[in-house]
């Protein structure tokens, strides 16, 4: 089966600091890829590189099994590539609804929207709360308030939210459950779920190995900005993973290893 997405050899240095030491990477259609790694290990750099917000130094970026190069997260969202970064790349200033369809806004029909660019903000509500819903985020009363009054966990869930509704491919969530309590995390499991009953595709960054081992079909195991190892969770224990995510364990030999 050909990855949906993939990367080969990607390779990223700050100075004398290497945070890609030729990454490689593999999603498939419609599974939920689980990505562990210690902090400083270089994960997010891998991640950001596949959504377009940073450029490798060298490597290559595979889509469908068709080369491709982003210059911006733009470019990735063009291509059906959505991703909740950890600093959640939102607009504190602006309203809940604005920052859902933030780029993307729809305008009112015929000339209204055409000529005049007006915004049919009533649809953009209609669907805003439907996210939400979907999500459980029972706790946000006003759609219309500004993003910069909702607790850590609020913020989350709709980033969350606007990840899910408009990836066409894959979604990337990094460390989507860090801010949210009990049951908004088991909310946001369950329409990780959803999404993949879709057909999309999705790469799932978590310290939370419980959270990792439920859902995930395959675990990519990142260590010292290099992946070195896939595993299945059904094939090992989160012990286990985590001695080879530190080094404290060699990587089981019947894993798929880093490629020469």
């Amino acid at each position: 089966m050909t990855p949906i997405l993939s990367a080969r050899d990607l390779r990223k240095s700050y100075g004398r600091v290497v945070a890609m030491d030729g990454v490689d990477f593999d999603l498939y259609p419609g599974e939920i890829l689980g990505v562990i790694g210690d902090n400083g290990a270089g994960k997010s750099s891998m991640i950001r590189a596949l959504a377009g917000a940073l450029r490798p130094d060298s490597g290559e970026i595979r889509l469908n099994g068709e080369p491709v190069r982003f210059t911006s997260p733009m470019d990735a969202r063009a291509k059906g590539i959505e991703t909740v970064f950890q600093t959640l790349a939102m607009a504190p200033a602006l309203t809940i609804v604005d920052n859902l369809f933030l780029g993307r806004e729809y305008r009112k029909p015929g000339l209204r929207g055409s000529l005049f660019r007006m915004l049919d903000r009533g649809r953009m509500r209609a669907e805003a709360r439907k996210h939400l819903s979907d999500l459980g985020l029972a706790t946000i009363q006003n759609i219309d308030q500004v993003v910069e009054t909702l607790s850590g966990g609020q913020r989350q869930g709709v980033a969350v939210a606007r990840a899910c509704a408009f990836g066409s491919r894959v979604v990337i969530l990094d460390e989507p459950t860090a801010a949210l309590g009990v049951k908004e995390s088991r909310k946001v499991l369950d329409l990780i779920r959803d999404v993949r009953s879709r057909g999309i595709s999705i790469v799932l960054i978590s310290h939370n190995m419980p959270h990792v081992f439920e859902i995930a079909d395959r675990v990519h195991i990142h260590r010292l900005g290099r992946r070195i190892a896939q595993v299945e969770p059904s094939q090992i224990s989160m012990s286990d993973a985590v001695a080879i995510m530190t080094g404290a364990m060699q990587p089981p030999p019947n894993s798929i290893s880093q490629e020469p």
